[in-house]
C-alpha cells in the first residue's frame, strides 16, 4: 500500500536527515540519482525458481560492494583495500582472491600485485553489468536458488555509493531474471546512526516506486507477500540505533505489506552472548515472519557446528515454531581476517568442505527446509563460496587463502548440494556429520 503523502513525507525525511552529514550529497543531488538509477524492468524471466515461498530454498548474501578503478562508479578499488588508493603489496583486504578465468577483459581491473609466475593480478568490479550476470549464472549453473543484495542503508547519503548500489541491484533484478533465480532486499543496519532509521522506509519505498522491485516475478516472496529483510537487529555491540527503533520499523515493513526477516544475533533468544540483553528484543522479534540469527564466527570446527545445531538451533526452532515465525539458519564456508584485521588468518578452516557440509547436514537434521549461505562473493572475510583461485598474487605484507587445490567451482555445487539435501532430493542425507562433502 503507498500513501503518495506519506511517500514524499519519507523521501523528505531522507534528504533532511542526510543533508547536515560530514561528506553527504544534497538532497537535490541524491534525488537525481534515484531517478537516474531507479526504473521499472521490462525483460522477461526464464523459468526456473519457485519465487512465492523461501522454503526449500538456499540463498546466499550478495555483497556486490567491489569497485575497481575506471569501473565508472568513481570509488576507487573500493573493498579490496584496507588503506584506499591502489591495490598495492601491503594494502590488500581480502583473504581469498576471486578466479577471474571465465571473465571477459572489460570484467578485468588490473593492481599493482603479481602472481608467482609475473602475471599481473586482476579483480572485478560489482558495477559491471557482465560480472553481475555471470554471477548468477553461476548460481543456476549449480542448483542455487538466489541471493539477499546486501544494501547497507548508512553510506547511502552520498551520490556515489548510493549509485553504485542502485545499479548493483539494478544487476541483480536483470540477472535474477535472466537465469530463472530469485533476489531480495537485505537492509544492512551496520553504522546506522541513532535516529536514522525511517531512512530504511524511505529507501524502500524509492524502490518500490520508482523501481517497482516487488513487481518483477524473480523477487523473492513468502507467505503470501514481497520479502525485505532487516539486518542487525538486536546486536549488543556497536549499534547507535535502538531495539524500540528497529520495532517502529518492523511495524511500518509490515504495514507495507512486506514478509519480515530479521538477521539478529546468535544470543538473540537467551538474551546473551553478542545480544543486547533487553527483552525488548523478543517483541521485536515476534513482529515480524522469518527469524534468521547469525552464526559466522560462532563455532569453528564441524563437531562445533554439531553441537551449536543441538544447543542453539533446535531451541531457537521451537521456539520459533510455537510462536508462528519460520527460521532460515546461516551456514558459512570458513572464516579469515588476516589482511582487513591483521588477526585471525584461517580462523575457521574449511577443511576441503567438511565445515560448510556439516552445516547442512545438522540443518537437515533439525528440520530446517532452508538455509542462508553467507556468502557468494565475500573475500574480505573469507567466507565466498564463487569460483576462487588456488593460485593467489605473491605479496609481501599480505597473505592470502585458497581453496586447498580443490577446483574453483567446488563450494558452487557443494551449497547446490546442500540444497538438494534440505530438500531431501539426495541420498546424501544419509551421510554421516563427519563424512566426506559430495565430490
Amino acid at each position: 500500500m503507498h500513501h503518495p503523502m506519506r511517500l514524499r513525507a519519507l523521501i523528505t525525511a531522507l534528504v533532511l536527515a542526510t543533508s547536515g552529514m560530514a561528506g553527504a550529497s544534497s538532497p537535490t543531488e541524491l534525488e537525481a540519482v534515484y531517478a537516474e538509477t531507479l526504473r521499472p524492468f521490462t525483460g522477461s524471466r526464464a523459468s526456473g525458481v519457485d519465487a512465492s515461498t523461501m522454503q526449500g530454498k538456499v540463498l546466499c548474501g550478495y555483497q556486490g560492494w567491489f569497485n575497481a578503478e575506471g569501473d565508472g562508479a568513481r570509488r576507487g578499488y573500493h573493498h579490496w583495500t584496507k588503506n584506499g588508493g591502489a591495490l598495492t603489496p601491503g594494502n590488500a583486504k581480502i583473504d581469498l582472491w576471486p578466479d577471474l578465468s571465465e571473465l571477459g577483459p572489460d570484467e578485468r581491473f588490473p593492481t599493482n600485485l603479481r602472481h608467482a609466475d609475473g602475471r599481473t593480478a586482476e579483480v572485478f568490479s560489482s558495477f559491471n553489468r557482465a560480472t553481475v550476470l555471470r554471477h548468477f549464472e553461476w548460481m543456476q549453473k549449480y542448483g542455487i536458488d538466489g541471493g539477499f543484495v546486501q544494501r547497507f542503508i548508512g553510506p547511502l547519503h552520498d551520490v556515489h555509493n548510493l549509485r553504485h548500489n542502485n545499479v548493483v541491484l539494478d544487476h541483480c533484478r536483470e540477472a535474477a531474471n535472466r537465469s530463472g533465480r530469485v533476489y531480495a532486499v537485505m537492509y544492512d543496519l551496520s553504522g546506522l546512526g541513532a535516529n536514522r532509521i525511517d531512512e530504511v522506509t524511505a529507501d524502500w519505498q524509492q524502490l518500490r516506486t520508482r523501481m517497482r522491485v516487488t513487481a518483477d516475478p524473480a523477487y523473492l516472496r513468502h507467505r503470501g507477500r514481497p520479502v525485505v529483510v532487516v539486518w542487525g537487529v538486536g546486536f549488543g555491540k556497536d549499534r547507535a540505533y535502538t531495539v524500540a527503533e528497529c520495532n517502529h520499523l518492523v511495524r511500518q515493513l509490515k504495514a507495507d505489506g512486506c514478509t519480515v526477516m530479521l538477521g539478529v544475533p546468535t544470543g538473540w533468544r537467551t538474551l546473551d552472548r553478542d545480544s543486547v540483553a533487553d527483552p525488548a528484543l523478543h517483541a521485536v522479534v515476534q513482529l515480524a515472519d522469518v527469524v534468521s540469527p547469525w552464526t559466522v564466527g560462532r563455532y569453528t570446527s564441524p563437531a562445533e557446528a554439531s553441537q551449536h545445531c543441538r544447543d542453539v538451533w533446535e531451541p531457537d526452532i521451537a521456539w520459533c515454531r510455537e510462536r508462528g515465525l519460520d527460521y532460515l539458519p546461516v551456514a558459512f564456508p570458513g572464516f579469515s581476517w588476516g589482511n582487513m584485521k591483521g588477526q585471525a588468518f584461517n580462523r575457521v578452516p574449511r577443511e576441503r568442505g567438511k565445515f560448510l557440509w556439516s552445516q547442512f547436514m545438522a540443518a537437515k537434521q533439525a528440520g530446517c527446509q532452508m538455509a542462508y549461505v553467507a556468502m557468494f562473493d565475500e573475500v574480505d572475510e573469507a567466507t565466498a563460496i564463487f569460483k576462487c583461485t588456488n593460485d593467489p598474487p605473491v605479496s609481501s605484507g599480505d597473505q592470502f587463502l585458497t581453496y586447498e587445490g580443490l577446483p574453483s567451482d567446488f563450494y558452487l555445487r557443494l551449497t547446490g548440494d546442500g540444497g538438494r539435501l534440505l530438500r531431501g532430493e539426495t541420498e546424501r542425507q544419509a551421510i554421516e556429520l563427519n563424512a566426506e562433502p559430495p565430490p
